[in-house]
C-alpha cells in the first residue's frame, strides 16, 4: 500500500512526457486515472485522452488492467470497453515497472500502434491497408471526442518511444534490423496518416510526402522480408 502511494506521488510530482495525473472521484488508489496528451504528428494530435489503469489486489505481482475512457480509434483499444492491448501488461509484465512506466508505454501506442495484435479489428486492418482512410478515421474521433481548445500538444519523445520499442523486442529474441523494420513502419504510417486526416484543400506538406515515402519502402521491404522467410519454408 505504502509502496503504491509512493508510486502516486511521484507520478504527480514527476509525470511522464505527455502524461498528468488525474485524482478520482473515490480517492481509491486501487484505480488510477490520467489524461495522456495527442503525441504530435498522428492522428490524435491535439486530442487529451482520459485513461484508467485498474490495479488489482495481487499487484505489483500481476499487471493493472488498462482502458480509455476516451473514445478512440486505435488497433490496440477495444471499441466498446476501451481496453488497452500492450505487452507491458500481459507477457513482458516486470513488477518493478511502475505506474509511470506503464501509462508512458500507453501514451507511445498513439504514435507506435502495433495492428498485429489488435483489439480493434477494423482499425488494425486499415491501417495495414490504407494509412490515410485510418487516419482520417482517427483524426474524426479524436475531434469528435477528445478536443478542447485548450488543448497543446507536447512533442512526441519519438527518441524515448523507440528506444522503449527496441527493447522490448530485443527481450522477446528479435534482431536489430527487425526491430527497426518495426518500429519504422508503425512510427511513419501513423505519421504520415495525419495528412490524411487534415482538410482536403489543405494538401500534403513536403514532410509528410516524405514520410508516406518511406512508410511505403518499409512496407514493400516488410512482405519482401516474409516471402524470402516463406521460401526457407
Amino acid at each position: 500500500m505504502r509502496a503504491l502511494q509512493k508510486e502516486i506521488k511521484n507520478l504527480i510530482k514527476r509525470p511522464p512526457a505527455g502524461v498528468m495525473f488525474v485524482p478520482n472521484e473515490t480517492d481509491s488508489i486501487s484505480e488510477v486515472t490520467a489524461e495522456l496528451m495527442g503525441p504530435d504528428d498522428t492522428p490524435y494530435a491535439g486530442g487529451r485522452f482520459m485513461v484508467k489503469l485498474v490495479l488489482g489486489r495481487d499487484y505489483p505481482q500481476a499487471p493493472p488492467k488498462g482502458y480509455f475512457l476516451t473514445k478512440i480509434y486505435h488497433p490496440n483499444v477495444e471499441p466498446r470497453t476501451g481496453a488497452i492491448c500492450v505487452n507491458t501488461l500481459k507477457k513482458d509484465w516486470s513488477e518493478d515497472m511502475g505506474i509511470s512506466h506503464i501509462l508512458k508505454v500507453v501514451w507511445c501506442l498513439l504514435v507506435y500502434p502495433f495492428p498485429e495484435s489488435s483489439l480493434n479489428d477494423e482499425a488494425g486492418k486499415l491501417f495495414l491497408e490504407s494509412f490515410d482512410s485510418y487516419a482520417a478515421k482517427a483524426r474524426l474521433l479524436t475531434n469528435v471526442h477528445a478536443m478542447s481548445s485548450s488543448a497543446a500538444a507536447p512533442s512526441a519523445c519519438e527518441a524515448e518511444c523507440t528506444a522503449s520499442a527496441s527493447a522490448s523486442a530485443a527481450a522477446t529474441g528479435a534482431t536489430a534490423s527487425e526491430s527497426t523494420a518495426a518500429a519504422a513502419s508503425t512510427s511513419f504510417a501513423d505519421a504520415a496518416a495525419l495528412a490524411a486526416a487534415a482538410p482536403a484543400a489543405a494538401g500534403a506538406t513536403g514532410g509528410e510526402k516524405k514520410i508516406r515515402k518511406k512508410t511505403s519502402g518499409a512496407v514493400r521491404r516488410q512482405k519482401s522480408s516474409k516471402r524470402k522467410g516463406l521460401k526457407r519454408l
